[in-house]
């Protein structure tokens, strides 16, 4: 039987400014004015800071991965690496391992933002766009089908495809028990990006990661892929993990995990 493997992903994205001046015709200005001419642009057109996807920047993709018996949580390259580096590493696993990807709202942004990077920059995936073509599986159960398994969209399934019906990751982690945010949020990314705190961004991405991950076990456990007894054991992997790691924001997401037992 074939070694399964199950990506859970996550990405943070701060305000492509280099797009930003192209399409204001604002010239030189330093990166914080573009993005505020940017945000103002859009308050002005539909009342939200939040950039149309295309004006999105990718700065950080955090990975959760269950494969065969291990399990491990890490982001995408290194605090110094390129958007084009993390957009190509990220769909070089796709192409090699072929995952069940998991996410939380992640056919509503971060894979339309991951396409529209990867277009700008040029990265193949054929794996990933695969829909039938090559690989007559992908006909049946392929990324880019809404309804299909291969990409599990947990916000869009738990709301029944139905806009109305949506959650925030954080209200579902904490309805579950789970940790949800620890002090930081995704609105505070382009003002962290900006003091040059990359690996507080990439820590951040890493909990949300742990979060849609744990709301995936809990999923697994109401379609009845797990009994009860699978489903703790997949939790006290996550929590080995965890512990086996020296680093203060897997310690912290720990103890408020715990806290909520």
């Amino acid at each position: 039987m074939p070694v399964m493997h199950t990506l859970a992903f996550d990405i943070e994205t701060v305000p492509d400014t280099s797009y930003g001046r192209r399409l204001l015709g604002i010239g030189d200005l330093p990166d914080d004015d573009v993005a505020r001419a940017m945000f103002f642009r859009q308050r002005q057109a539909r009342n939200t800071d939040f950039l149309p996807l295309p004006q999105h920047r990718i700065v950080a993709i955090s990975v959760a991965l269950r494969s065969g018996d291990g399990f491990r949580v890490w982001s995408l390259g290194d605090d110094d690496s390129p958007e084009e580096e993390l957009v190509e590493r990220f769909f070089d696993g796709l192409d090699r391992y072929t995952p069940v990807l998991v996410s939380w709202n992640g056919g509503g942004f971060d894979l339309p933002v991951l396409n529209y990077r990867s277009l700008l920059h040029g990265v193949r995936a054929p794996r990933y766009w695969e829909l039938g073509d090559h690989d007559r599986e992908f006909r049946y159960n392929n990324y880019l089908s809404r309804f299909h398994w291969r990409h599990i969209d947990l916000m869009d399934v738990l709301a029944g495809f139905q806009p109305s019906g949506r959650a925030s990751l954080e209200h579902i982690a904490v309805l579950l028990g789970f940790p949800g945010k620890l002090g930081m949020s995704g609105d505070k990314v382009w003002d962290t990006y900006q003091t040059g705190d990359l690996s507080a961004i990439r820590r951040y991405c890493e909990t949300d990661v742990l979060n849609t991950y744990l709301i995936y076990l809990r999923f697994q456990l109401i379609r009845g892929v797990f009994d009860e007894a699978a489903y703790q054991f997949e939790l006290g992997m996550v929590r080995d993990y965890l512990r086996s790691e020296d680093q203060s924001h897997f310690t912290e997401f720990l103890s408020a995990w715990s806290s909520t037992d």
